[in-house]
């Protein structure tokens, strides 16, 4: 009896020690909801953007240092250009207007390339392409030709497009036509066509139109006179009309051809660009005027045109 009590005054301290522990409780789980901003998704796509606003704050806040090199070199757009065109450039008298006449002769003498290249026009207007009555767009025969070989095509009725063929066009068939654009075989730069052809060609706009192609009544190259056309077009009428930046660009002659025959050429274009003038223009028509060749520098011509 006396073990047994010593046994059991021995164990009572053990368990008033185990009683005396607090009990540890499993943490409880937390409860979300199937869908909306309580969904378990939901709050941990807001956790991983609030870590990353953080990351981004701290990045922000902690400038980071860039090694500064040696500010580059910039060539002007002279000195990038070829020695030939540099040397054409000098002698060039930038502080002065040309008359037409002398800047014509200076672009022939200052073209840098090997070949026969354009002599070309650009006259900047004061027009806003955007209104109907100020988009230019009209047609002049140049009295010697612009020097190239113009590819004349016909679409036309049969006796219409054999008159054709006796004026000089390349190219002046009915049907047989048709049949040659569906394959994509474009032969020609100019296209003219008589009025009850046009809808015929409507298909073809898409192709025809983005390369300055589609016959236009503006252009002549919509008409019943097909011989006259066709004679007009080979004689070196050409179409200019006024771009998006209200500049007009033609192409007056090869540099092989002579001063007077320039010089004609440019008068007759000028003379047909002021007959253009809209009415509703107040200030001036002609803003500025420039003379070039294909690869050649521009020459400032005195503004007459007004």
């Amino acid at each position: 009896m006396a073990k047994k009590a010593e046994l059991e005054a021995e164990k009572a301290p053990v368990e008033e020690v185990v009683a005396a522990e607090p009990a540890t409780e499993a943490p409880a789980e937390e409860k979300f909801a199937k869908a909306g901003k309580k969904s378990k998704k939901h709050v941990e796509e807001v956790k991983a953007e609030e870590e990353r606003q953080a990351r981004k704050a701290e990045a922000k806040n902690t400038p980071a240092e860039k090694p500064k090199g040696a500010a580059p070199k910039v060539r002007s757009i002279l000195e990038r250009r070829g020695k030939k065109y540099q040397a054409a450039y000098k002698q060039i008298d930038r502080t002065k207007t040309y008359s037409l006449e002398e800047a014509l002769e200076l672009a022939v003498k200052t073209n840098p390339a090997k070949f026969d290249a354009t002599v070309e026009a650009h006259v900047r207007l004061g027009v806003d392409p955007r209104q109907a009555d100020q988009n230019i767009r009209t047609t002049v025969v140049l009295p010697n030709g612009n020097g190239k070989t113009v590819r004349v095509a016909v679409f036309a009725p049969l006796d219409e497009a054999k008159k054709a063929k006796a004026a000089g066009a390349d190219i002046a068939e009915d049907e047989e036509f048709l049949k040659s654009l569906e394959k994509g075989e474009i032969n020609f730069d100019v296209l003219i066509s008589t009025p009850a052809y046009m809808p015929k060609l409507g298909k073809f706009a898409r192709v025809l139109g983005p390369k300055g192609l589609m016959p236009n009544p503006k252009a002549g190259t919509v008409t019943m006179d097909i011989e006259k056309a066709v004679k007009e077009a080979k004689a070196g009428k050409v179409e200019y009309r006024v771009d998006k930046q209200s500049i007009v660009h033609i192409g007056l002659g090869k540099t092989n051809f002579d001063k007077k025959a320039l010089l004609e050429n440019a008068t007759v274009f000028f003379d047909s660009l002021k007959a253009q003038k809209p009415a509703s223009i107040k200030g001036s028509f002609v803003k500025s005027v420039y003379i070039t060749t294909t690869m050649g520098p521009s020459i400032a011509v005195e503004n007459l045109y007004n």
